[in-house]
């Protein structure tokens, strides 16, 4: 009989012939002809036979053509782009990730399309006048991958969590201590009349027991085992399947022969232990694939307006504190972090954090705004409608839009050792027990089965993510918040840092500013306050905490933001100009002077400036001094070069300093370090050096009570700890020798094993505890390790 080429099952009821290939139904050469017309063959390259058969009714989805029940389940929908997410059980292995993060190669009108896999989920983003969500449904029903949607998952109902682990580890180990009590007459050879007479019943009674273990608690080890072997595939649950079936076997053979008692306690004991160290390893794959907790970890603020009576006051707050009906104030350049109601005239959102694409959507009073745009004119007023939803807007930051394509080496190590594992250790076990049956063929079945369990790659499997995983957790603790683990080991391959200086090593909140020129009446200090609180530049913030007052300010009839050079804006006849002398027409007045000012124009007169006495923060000139011996420090700034000498003065002398920086020349300042082989980290605060993070192989964000972060950035740290720097990558360097020693503890725990198991000494039942102690061992191991950074950090800050 043959299988399926497409889902692997058997071709019972028909076989279907096309390109010299079976298929057993209609939808699977359906599945087959269209990955193979969009250019996907290789889906099936990826594993042999890793479909679905597709074999579901397409008026199920009839009900997402109602318009509220679509609107319930989209995360996004605005200007002919939607976004959703959509439960996918039949999610299960490396070909299903590949296909349904290539389904814009199936259907135009999908945009892009990101897997979640340890939940089975799918977020695809797609346009609504090419494909509608109840097209999508279908579209990924009749490939295999049909979406299970219920609306309860919606509603905000706590979801029930799947025990059946759990029961089967119940049942396996219920059967195991019997079978053990049942076996103490045998293991003690104990001669006692009423015993000997109850042998035979005892044995029949373990016999019985053994059965749900077999069939229900271990029979996912043999499921797996057959669906990889029929697949073509040397998977890992392979010598376990094995080692459970000879056990089985062997036993039944010589209870029904009345030969001996068989190896129930063993076979009983292999699958107890192999579940525990299951549930052991799921709950550490749970814990390492947890929402990343805004709360916990994002160091970003938004401001929040409070009204009493008259006076309206500003309030930073940490985003995850933001309720429903809060005030909010965006500012140009600022993501809006919940659903809101838009309560000023007007505001332009780019929503390419969410869809990535740059289009600019106009909105206006009173319509809704969608979390995740970024304002881009000026200061909005909003009124949010929902609670921040933390996991959404990670999924927005770890969008695959912004992804570095660069890869783990460590990921690409494991991948290639599993691969070849499975068919090393078969080949260990069969040559091990062929040797013993000219030695002893009794302790040839012990062997053979001994070594298909002791070995085991989990071990390896489980340093990376775990280690990794402890790292995210500790540098969220210190205030550094990463994309995703890799972004660890390519900060430890570093050799460059190249620094922002405006709002990077120095700080807005205690600068001294004095004002230089012709005097500003009280109206037309309120029109500049008005102008500078929709811009969230470092110099913009602080001269703003300078002018407001109590007042209320007014609402501008137009404003604009122009990277690296200023802010324009218009209110009644009043045109008013903020930022650096070419821009204002002041060039002429500050011939010869070179300092960091903010420079004021009214309606094409140029009336002063503010000059700011720069505040480095506290500990850089330390920090550099630390640095200079391990990597090449470079400053890069949009300001003129008036800090200059005491930049000289006070950082090392090896520090490179460039001034007068448009944002495009940081990004070819970066990549002309780049193509000098320099492995370079790119410290900024997001507004200006967008470009120059996303090109960096590291780029950090510096934030500092803001709520403005490039998405291309691959990690936000908090002002505060940025002094710090050193001990940042150095313990990212600790942890790769962790995970290097976690490898060796692995790999010297298989060899001992092994050649313990090989001697004969072993039993399957020892062999079983053994198998999950590994994994304990490399989780212990790493924990400590991490932990104890985490400590030794920890007494350095106090």
């Amino acid at each position: 009989m043959d299988n399926c080429f497409h889902c692997g099952d058997p071709c019972v009821d028909q076989t279907i012939k096309h390109d010299d290939k079976s298929f057993c139904c209609n939808g699977c050469q359906l599945v087959y002809e269209i990955l193979n017309e969009n250019d996907l063959g290789n889906y099936y390259s990826l594993d042999s036979n890793p479909g679905i058969s597709p074999k579901f009714s397409r008026d199920k989805f009839n009900f997402l053509e109602n318009e509220d029940i679509v609107a319930k389940l989209l995360e996004f929908n605005e200007n002919d782009v939607q976004v959703v997410q959509l439960s996918i059980p039949s999610i299960h292995c490396s070909s299903c990730i590949w296909v349904l993060e290539n389904l814009q190669r199936i259907h135009k009108g999908v945009k892009s399309s990101q897997v979640d896999f340890p939940k089975k989920q799918v977020r695809v983003t797609f346009n609504s006048n090419e494909l509608n969500l109840k097209d999508l449904a279908v579209l990924l029903g009749t490939i295999g991958y049909e979406p299970y949607i219920s609306l309860e998952d919606y509603d905000d109902k706590e979801k029930k969590p799947d025990r059946s682990l759990i029961y089967k580890l119940g049942v396996a180990g219920f059967a195991f201590g019997n079978v053990m009590f049942l076996s103490f007459p045998e293991y003690f050879e104990v001669e006692e009349f009423w015993l000997e007479q109850f042998k035979g019943l005892f044995r029949w009674m373990m016999f019985l027991f053994s059965l749900p273990v077999v069939f229900y608690a271990g029979f996912d080890y043999i499921k797996s085992a057959y669906k990889g072997i029929t697949s073509g595939i040397l998977n890992i649950d392979i010598p376990i399947a094995l080692g459970i079936i000879v056990l089985f076997v062997r036993s039944t053979i010589e209870i029904v022969f009345d030969l001996g008692t068989g190896f129930l306690d063993s076979l009983t004991g292999l699958v107890f232990f192999l579940l525990l160290g299951r549930f052991f390893q799921q709950r550490t794959y749970a814990y390492l694939s947890f929402d990343r907790d805004f709360k916990s970890y994002f160091p970003i603020a938004v401001t929040k307006l409070n009204k009493n009576g008259a006076q309206i006051t500003e309030e930073q707050l940490p985003i995850y504190k933001v309720e429903k009906g809060d005030r909010l104030l965006i500012r140009s350049g600022e993501i809006l972090p919940v659903d809101a109601v838009l309560w000023s005239d007007k505001a332009s959102m780019d929503y390419s954090f969410v869809t990535g694409e740059s289009d600019h959507i106009t909105k206006g009073f009173g319509e809704v705004l969608f979390a995740g745009g970024r304002q881009q004119s000026g200061a909005i007023e909003v009124e949010a409608i929902k609670n921040v939803e933390q996991s959404y807007l990670t999924s927005l930051w770890s969008n695959d839009v912004f992804k570095k394509k660069r890869h783990s080496s460590f990921q690409t190590l494991v991948d290639r050792i599993s691969k070849r594992f499975t068919i090393t250790i078969i080949s260990i076990a069969v040559l091990g027990a062929l040797a013993w049956l000219f030695i002893n063929p009794l302790t040839a079945i012990n062997v053979f089965t001994a070594v298909l369990i002791v070995a085991c790659p989990c071990a390896i499997a489980l340093s990376t993510p775990f280690t990794m995983g402890n790292m995210l957790r500790i540098y969220g603790n210190m205030g550094f918040y990463l994309k995703e683990s890799v972004i660890i080991e390519r900060m430890s391959q570093i050799d460059t840092i190249v620094f922002d200086k405006t709002g990077t090593i120095t700080t807005s909140s205690s600068a001294q500013i004095e004002y230089q020129g012709e005097p500003l009446n009280q109206q037309q200090e309120v029109n500049l306050a008005s102008t500078l609180r929709g811009s969230n530049h470092p110099l913009s913030r602080a001269l703003y905490q300078e002018l407001k007052k109590n007042d209320i300010l007014p609402a501008l009839d137009d404003f604009q933001e122009v990277p690296g050079k200023g802010l324009i804006s218009r209110l009644d006849k009043e045109v008013i100009k903020v930022g650096s002398p070419s821009f204002t027409a002041a060039q002429s007045a500050c011939d010869g002077q070179e300092e960091t000012a903010v420079h004021v124009n009214y309606n094409e007169h140029y009336k002063g400036k503010y000059v700011f006495k720069n505040k480095y923060r506290t500990g850089i000139e330390e920090l550099f001094k630390r640095l200079e011996d391990h990597y090449q420090l470079h400053v890069i700034s949009g300001d003129n070069d008036g800090e200059r000498a005491h930049l000289e003065k006070l950082l090392p002398s090896q520090v490179s300093l460039n001034f007068n920086q448009q944002p495009e020349q940081k990004l070819e300042y970066i990549k002309n370090l780049q193509s000098q082989g320099c492995k370079v980290m790119m410290v900024g605060d997001g507004l200006n050096d967008a470009g120059a993070l996303a090109q960096a192989d590291v780029g950090v964000s510096i934030a500092e009570n803001v709520n403005v972060f490039t998405p291309a950035c691959d990690g936000i740290m908090d002002a505060g700890i940025l002094n710090q720097m050193d001990d940042v990558i150095t313990l990212s360097r600790k942890a790769v020798n962790i995970i290097t020693w976690c490898f060796v503890l692995s790999l010297f725990y298989n060899f001992i094993g092994i050649t313990i198991a090989l001697s004969g000494k072993l039993m399957p039942v020892m062999a079983a505890i053994l198998m999950p102690v590994s994994s304990l061992s490399v989780v212990f191991f790493t924990t400590i390790m991490t932990n104890l950074l985490g400590r030794k950090w920890n007494k350095k800050t106090l």
